[in-house]
Order: structure tokens, then C-alpha cells, then sequence
């Protein structure tokens, strides 16, 4: 049997991710043309293998939940909220019953209190679309505890890229740390094919952005809505699909950050990005 003081020896750090969760429930049910979210699909089916091991609980911040200060889901078991409308029926079936882990939750609300961030547990929060919909994917057996952590409402790059930080030691206590949104997500543009280089140019940059120096990329992340096409790709006061990725590239702290996937889909390029 290994002894505590083996496994802690044995670690290794996690990466931190920013992953695309899709348009609703697109990866469990037809769409139009039918192979539009199959990249996507098959590209998070395969983030577990290329992890160093497997976690032993996952942090995830969704764009969708935001909280006037920062929030944690502190529930054993959680619930999933359906926070989409208008897809088929069995879409409001979906199961994904992975554990809650309480402990884990008391501990991102000490580690975000010691870096003066006002958190707090919330016990009867479920999982909604942007953490249940990607993890199906990722961990399809829904054996790896989660935690969903919220963003906060007042949408401020620079506090998020904080939580990151804050949030960073448990990349060396085998916990995932995943921000799931959009790289981009402006409602108007999906099918639009006059959004294809806007979003080619806002990708271009935030990959750029992404793959700097670690100072030069939270540097670059707190001005994104300077970047190129930022606001016709995240309008005003509707950048809630981006700021999964500040909260991860804060958790990266000083590793290098690097693109790890990317598609067009619905005439406007999404893409995915690892720190360490």
C-alpha cells in the first residue's frame, strides 16, 4: 500500500484548461449539418488521455454561473440544471451523476479567502450545461468528483485572472482546474459567414496572447476588449464565454500556455488552450 508521504513524492502538477462546452446539448443530438460539433466531441473525448493522470477531482468554471462574489458548489450531490431551451426532449434527460466533493469546496473557499477574495459555499447549486455537457465528454463515467466554481458578475478580467492564481496550489494536489466557455460567443454571429475572419482575427490574437511570456499573457488577457475584434466576437457586458479562460490562465501562474484545439463551426473559429 502507498504511504502518504509516497504519494505526495509522486504528484505531478495538472495543466489548467480552457475548453469550448458547445452550443447547448449539440454533442447529443442531430444537428444541422450533422457533423458540425463532431472535432469538438472527439477532441474533449480525448483530454483524459493526454492528462498526466487521471484527477483526483475536477475545478470547473462555467460561463454560466455568476455570482456577486465568488461562489462554490458545496453540495455531495448535486443536481444538473438544464439551462437551455428549445432542444428535443430526451436533452432534458441527460444524466450526469458525479459527486460533489464538500471538502474540496471548503478548501477554494480558504485558498480564495487567503488571497483577499471574498468566497462562499453554496450547498444546493447543481451542475449546469457548462460543467455536465463537456464532462460527459471528458469523464464519461462520472466517477471523478466536481466542484463548479461561479464567475463573478461584474465580469472583471483582472479579478478572474486573480481567482486563478489564488486557486493555483491545487494544481499540485491532483485537481483539474478547467474553464468552460467559448473563445467566441456572440449570438448574432453564429451562421453568419461575415463572422468568419472576425472571428479568425480575435482567435489569432487571443492564441498569441495565450502563447507569450506568462507576465506579456496576463498582461494581454486583462486588455482582451483592446484585442482586434473583441467586442464584435464578446459584446459589452456579455463576456461570461470568455472568462472561464482568465480564471484558467491565472491557474497556469508561470506555465507555458499553448493552443490545443481549434474548429470552425457555424461559420466562426472555436478554440481550446492548456497551461502547462
Amino acid at each position: 500500500m502507498t504511504s502518504d508521504r509516497e504519494r505526495a513524492t509522486d504528484r505531478v502538477r495538472m495543466p489548467t484548461l480552457f475548453v469550448p462546452h458547445g452550443a447547448g446539448p449539440c454533442f447529443f443530438m442531430e444537428w444541422n449539418p450533422i457533423d458540425a460539433w463532431d472535432k469538438m466531441a472527439a477532441f474533449l473525448k480525448g483530454i483524459a488521455a493526454t492528462l498526466p493522470r487521471r484527477p483526483r477531482a475536477v475545478v470547473l468554471v462555467s460561463g454560466h454561473w455568476l455570482a456577486q462574489q465568488v461562489k462554490v458548489t458545496a453540495n455531495a450531490n448535486p443536481e444538473l440544471i438544464y439551462d437551455y431551451g428549445g432542444f428535443p426532449a430526451h436533452t432534458y434527460e441527460l444524466r450526469y451523476p458525479a459527486p460533489g466533493d464538500p471538502s474540496l469546496a471548503a478548501r477554494l473557499v480558504e485558498l480564495l479567502g487567503q488571497a483577499g477574495i471574498e468566497a462562499s459555499e453554496d450547498a444546493q447549486r447543481g451542475y449546469d450545461h457548462g460543467v455536465f455537457i463537456p464532462l460527459k465528454l471528458m469523464f464519461p463515467e462520472a466517477e471523478v468528483p466536481v466542484v463548479q466554481l461561479s464567475l463573478r458578475s461584474d465580469l472583471d478580467a483582472q479579478a478572474h485572472l486573480a481567482i486563478g492564481r489564488a486557486i493555483a496550489p491545487l494544481r499540485d494536489e491532483e485537481v483539474l482546474i478547467v474553464g468552460s466557455g467559448m473563445s467566441f460567443h456572440n449570438m448574432r454571429g453564429y451562421g453568419d459567414p461575415r463572422f468568419a475572419p472576425i472571428s479568425d482575427e480575435f482567435d489569432c490574437w487571443l492564441s498569441e496572447a495565450v502563447e507569450s511570456s506568462p507576465a506579456q499573457r496576463e498582461t494581454a488577457l486583462q486588455y482582451w476588449a483592446e484585442a482586434p475584434a473583441a467586442r464584435l466576437c464578446h459584446p459589452p457586458r456579455a463576456e461570461e464565454h470568455l472568462l472561464p479562460l482568465m480564471v484558467a490562465a491565472g491557474a497556469g501562474t508561470t506555465s507555458p500556455g499553448r493552443k490545443i484545439f481549434s474548429d470552425r463551426v457555424m461559420h466562426t473559429t472555436l478554440s481550446a488552450y492548456q497551461f502547462g
